[in-house]
């Protein structure tokens, strides 16, 4: 419901620009908006998910998500969507991280990369099947309706968690950390609103300015803070486990790049282009469908060639052909876009398979939850990163040449600019041991025992 979600309303966002009668790229708000509410709420998932139980948590948030979802079909305003999207989002911020809670603890080590396989086929289904239902209902319906379809998947949805879910809770929980959660929130908050900001016109530059260096000091006093309290909601010494880091800090250099593909992709085929919704919808779910093949080949390419090997190469791959989206224009065959965006599609889809089973590869099973948060929290806020980013060089592109309408070489900066980070990315894969994440990949059994992070579990 999610990834159905937040995929559906990239392809409407034209639609929805026209009958709010706003900028299609001031639109990006109402993703932006969501994304950092998800990294904003994240944090505290993982202490709601011990303190109350999984199956209640899990449950309380399909209906938040769901009652924001009727309120995103009600608005009429960018203000209303954007305060709507944020209480959609604080529900989101339950749902994904005590679900993979619920997976990490029940199973083991060694299965961890065919079920993380299987945990991330829902979120691929969404993009597989949003744009083309989204194009088909903003093209044939009303926009409106992208998020009333989300009230019977919420139905049914509190349902099905009600008879599987287990209500899986710790015995001994610490205090929340309410001060850390609320330096983390406004720090994160402060800089993907002020960076959202810049050259936009929208508020004064002075306030934008204060919105960034206020961020920056949120966040280094939590850093601050977390270093000396004894149960931080964000445990930053997470980040002391390498294999932790890589997927974290790695992986959120290839973030920014896929939270800004379903925004960039939506407006170069509708606005450039001149396809509809519908159209637009199905061209970009070829993308989709690619990673949903993928699925098939992970676990035998993972096992075969090890964490680090796959990272490093298919990081360089999925950067180059990030960066090929930048040459598409109106004359270009749909079957060459089709082609292009299935072959991204797979690999891009093989590299977060990898990621997401590196990251838990090492976390000893007392910190799974905290790892959940702090990796879901970085997550979400790359890919609010993106987006802003994708929004802000389409902003200096049309402005520098002085037109208000955007042309497909306005895309250009932001494509190849994405697919470079990509490919930066690999400076975090490339320390990483030969046979790192070994125990989960089933490249080679682990020789020795990690006594660094078995001395940080114990401390802990």
């Amino acid at each position: 419901m999610e990834m159905l979600d937040s995929t559906v309303i990239s392809t409407a966002l034209p639609a929805i620009a026209r009958s709010m009668h706003e900028d299609p790229i001031r639109l990006n708000l109402a993703i932006t908006s969501y994304l950092l509410s998800l990294a904003v709420f994240i944090p505290i998932s993982g202490w709601m998910s011990d303190r109350y139980g999984a199956r209640k948590v899990f449950r309380a948030a399909i209906i938040i998500f769901t009652i924001g979802s009727i309120l995103c079909g009600l608005c009429n305003s960018l203000p209303e969507l954007v305060i709507a999207r944020v209480l959609q989002g604080f529900g989101g911020a339950m749902m994904v991280p005590v679900g993979r809670v619920v997976v990490l603890k029940t199973v083991d080590k060694s299965e961890l990369v065919t079920a993380m396989s299987y945990l991330t086929v829902p979120a691929v289904l969404g993009p597989v099947v949003g744009p083309p239902v989204g194009g088909f209902i903003v093209t044939y319906y009303s926009w409106r309706w992208i998020f009333f379809i989300n009230v019977p998947i919420g139905i049914v949805g509190v349902a099905l968690v009600s008879i599987f879910i287990e209500d899986l809770r710790e015995a001994d929980i610490p205090p929340l950390d309410f001060l850390g959660f609320l330096l983390s929130g406004l720090g994160l908050a402060g800089l993907v609103f002020g960076f959202e900001s810049i050259g936009r016109n929208i508020i004064p530059g002075a306030f934008v300015a204060a919105l960034l260096l206020g961020g920056a000091l949120c966040i280094f006093l939590y850093w601050v803070h977390a270093s000396r309290h004894p149960n931080p909601i964000i445990d930053l010494a997470l980040i002391k486990i390498p294999t932790f880091a890589a997927s974290t800090l790695g992986g959120g250099l290839t973030r920014i790049g896929i939270g800004a593909l379903p925004f960039l992709l939506a407006m170069l085929l509708q606005l450039v282009f001149g396809l509809s919704p519908f159209a637009s919808g199905m061209l970009t779910f070829t993308s989709a469908a690619g990673a949903l093949f993928m699925k098939i080949t992970a676990g035998p390419i993972i096992r075969r060639m090890g964490f680090r090997s796959v990272l490093v190469s298919n990081g360089i791959l999925s950067g180059f052909i990030l960066m090929s989206y930048a040459l598409f224009r109106p004359e270009t065959s749909h079957l060459l876009i089709i082609g292009a965006l299935l072959c991204g599609g797979f690999f891009r889809s093989l590299q977060f398979t990898a990621l997401n089973a590196l990251a838990y590869a090492d976390v000893p099973q007392s910190l799974m939850s905290n790892a959940s948060s702090l990796s879901s929290m970085a997550q979400q806020f790359f890919l609010s990163f993106g987006v802003a980013l994708a929004a802000l060089l389409l902003h200096f592109s049309t402005a520098g040449r002085g037109a208000a309408a955007l042309h497909a070489s306005d895309f250009t900066p932001a494509f190849v600019i994405n697919g470079v980070l990509s490919i930066a990315a690999i400076v975090f894969f490339l320390p990483l041991e030969l046979h790192a994440g070994a125990e989960v990949s089933g490249h080679q059994a682990p020789v020795t025992i990690h006594r660094e992070i078995e001395t940080l579990s114990e401390a802990d």
